[in-house]
């Protein structure tokens, strides 16, 4: 099936597959299973706190919980693509349809709205001084970039609605015979679009943060540095190997069946890593969960905590102090 691929590939197509089944019908159930609980708790309790503990006070926020939103409706495919690496495709031709282009749509505007935050925070740390914009008209401007972000999403992945079929026992893109050169555009368009774009704008983004922050006299610009290394390198970690083996096969065949089935497993950690990068190792998540805590009387009020986070979170404003600018930085998120 030359012209037919699972997830993006068919593993059946793939050199050296005797062990791919072994991962496929035990690792991959596992770790998805893992991965959308996980993903499902901490996006949850993101919206949870940004609906009725922050009230969307900020752009950031908006786009928080944007993405939140978009790793939950990715995570919800999961249990799909779990059966299916278990037991193959049970679900009908429609779902099918339905599973494959919503990932891709939550695929796509994770990435993007990643890219979003980037900017953000790029201009609030590198330009706030040239950049005189109001708060309304930022959540305005905000609001209109997530729109957008959807609909290039939707866009991007349409190929997965036209295409996508279920043959016994997968489902999987089947491109017409005859377009033997049609998986290459789309994969190749969509890897350009959906990594590499996303990471070039990452890179070019927290290379100028960096260095305005190097050159800041604030005491907080390490803990920045360090939350900022960490965004980079998850996302560098989780997605470049996958990107690779996919573009690797469409042009060379060549790639092994093992290794598309592990780094794709770990590029799908991506939607249960960013509660964890943006918030467990930052003082208003930890702030607003102990907060979610009380109220639920599942803790009591700790006042030596309480006092710690208020002095931390004091502290971690002073690093946007010299440029005026709300308060977004890399230690605070």
């Amino acid at each position: 099936m030359n012209n037919t691929m699972t997830t993006g590939i068919d593993y059946d197509d793939v050199p050296d597959n005797t062990h791919v089944d072994m991962l496929r019908h035990y690792f991959l159930p596992i770790l998805y299973s893992v991965t959308c609980i996980t993903g499902l708790v901490g996006n949850l309790l993101i919206i949870i706190i940004y609906a009725f503990y922050e009230k969307m006070k900020t752009l950031t926020d908006t786009f928080m919980v944007n993405l939140a939103m978009a790793d939950i409706l990715f995570l919800c495919t999961l249990p799909f693509l779990a059966y299916q690496a278990a037991e193959g495709w049970i679900f009908g031709k429609l779902m099918c349809k339905i599973i494959r282009g919503g990932y891709r749509i939550n695929l796509y505007s994770s990435m993007l709205i990643l890219t979003c935050i980037t900017f953000d925070r790029f201009i609030s740390i590198t330009q706030a001084k040239k950049l005189k914009i109001s708060h309304s008209k930022k959540h305005r401007w905000g609001k209109l970039v997530c729109v957008i972000a959807w609909a290039v999403s939707l866009i991007l992945a349409v190929p997965q609605f036209m295409f996508s079929g279920r043959e016994e026992p997968k489902c999987f893109e089947i491109y017409p015979e005859g377009h033997k050169y049609l998986n290459l555009i789309v994969n190749s368009f969509q890897i350009t679009v959906g990594f590499f774009v996303p990471l070039a704008a990452m890179i070019f983004c927290y290379t100028f943060i960096i260095k305005t922050l190097i050159f800041s006299s604030n005491f907080q610009k390490h803990k920045s540095l360090k939350i900022i290394f960490l965004v980079v390198i998850a996302f560098i970690v989780t997605q470049l190997p996958y990107n690779i083996a996919i573009l690797c096969h469409v042009l060379y065949k060549t790639i092994n069946a093992k290794v598309l089935v592990i780094t794709e497993a770990i590029a799908y950690l991506h939607a249960c890593i960013n509660p964890i990068l943006y918030f467990f190792v930052g003082i208003k998540f930890r702030k607003n969960f102990c907060k979610i805590l009380v109220d639920l009387h599942l803790a009591k009020p700790n006042l030596e905590l309480s006092d710690n986070l208020k002095t931390t979170d004091r502290d971690s404003r002073s690093i946007s102090a010299f440029n005026n600018t709300e308060t977004i930085t890399m230690h605070q998120l």
